[in-house]
């Protein structure tokens, strides 16, 4: 499984969206054959249903408390908080002999 971030705006318009998706992860990580939304209105309107069934993606959704999906996106989020934190706190001067940050 790959996780992937991109800044988006709340400006962004779908059009805008589409270009960082496929500019920033279908360029990097080809083509999804399932793409799970929390249901965000820029990934469920009609243009990227279409795009979805273009490219031979299955769209689903996670529904609202789901323990299973909630709490994968709950443990990214804390995953990536405390990368933040360190980055905050130590910049990129701290890493071991990978190259990779740590507590």
């Amino acid at each position: 499984m790959s996780v992937n971030f991109l800044q988006c705006l709340k400006e962004d318009t779908e059009m805008d969206t589409a270009l960082l998706f496929f500019n920033n992860i279908i360029s990097t990580c080809g083509i999804f054959k399932i793409i799970i939304s929390d249901r965000d209105p820029k990934f469920t309107s009609e243009f990227w249903t279409n795009l979805y069934n273009m490219l031979g993606s299955k769209l689903a959704f996670s529904t609202a408390y789901h323990p299973q999906t909630d709490g994968l996106a709950g443990r990214m989020i804390q995953t990536m908080k405390g990368i933040i934190r360190r980055f905050c706190a130590y910049g990129m001067a701290y890493k071991d002999h990978e190259g990779y940050t740590h507590d």
